[in-house]
This record gives structure tokens, C-alpha cells and sequence, in this order.
């Protein structure tokens, strides 16, 4: 039987895992806006989050959501100033546009991405 990585088995299988090498890549350099889902293994409210965020990555094609396992990739948690789990930080064109901390409905997380999102100048 194939094993797969803790952090596939506890983030669910449709949001991509990013590290400090493909965070550039996978993140800033996207042509669509990015959520990052700042997230720890030990963290009870991330999990009540992940089948929230499976749903809407795989509702939306307007917009791409990729996990960071803070534990494992301190560095970009220092980076972005995360101090609390989970934290959903949006990205468009290569920068943070919005930070939310803590878990939330699904409405509600849709809802602040939209307003986000809509504050955001079209095109880079």
C-alpha cells in the first residue's frame, strides 16, 4: 500500500502544498490571484477549514488555493507575519492584497475573497 505524506492525508487532496522553493513560482508569479492557506498540523480550527477550502478550489477557476504547512515552512511564516492559525492570505500580482485569520463559514470566506478581489486594479 502506497503511503502518502501526513500532509496530503490531513489537508485533503485537492489544495496544492507549497514550499519556500516554489512559493515564487506557485504564488507570486500566478496569473490569477492565489490563496495561501497558512496552516499547522496541531491546529483544530485548520482542520474544521480544510473541507471549506477543498470545496472552493474545486468550485472556482478564477482563483488558485495552495496550502503552506507552517511548521515546515517557517520561514515564509515569518516572512508574511503569520501569528495565528489558520491565516488565509490572498495574493494578486505578486503581492498580499488581504489577510484573514481564523476559521470562518464558507459564505463569509467567499464573501471577504470577492471584496478583495474587487478592490484589486484589473491586470498586472
Amino acid at each position: 500500500m502506497e503511503r502518502r505524506p501526513a500532509a496530503a492525508i490531513l489537508k485533503g487532496m485537492s489544495l496544492h502544498a507549497v514550499t519556500n522553493d516554489t512559493f515564487a513560482a506557485e504564488v507570486l508569479e500566478s496569473e490569477k490571484p492565489v490563496l495561501v492557506d497558512f496552516w499547522a498540523a496541531w491546529c483544530p480550527p485548520c482542520r474544521v477549514m480544510d473541507p471549506i477550502l477543498d470545496e472552493i478550489a474545486q468550485s472556482r477557476d478564477d482563483i488558485k488555493i495552495v496550502s503552506v504547512d507552517v511548521d515546515n515552512q517557517q520561514e515564509l511564516a515569518v516572512e508574511y507575519g503569520v501569528l495565528g492559525m489558520p491565516t488565509f492570505m490572498l495574493f494578486a500580482n505578486g503581492a498580499p492584497i488581504a489577510s484573514l485569520v481564523g476559521s470562518r463559514p464558507r459564505k463569509r470566506l467567499e464573501s471577504e475573497l470577492q471584496e478583495a478581489l474587487e478592490q484589486q486594479p484589473a491586470g498586472r
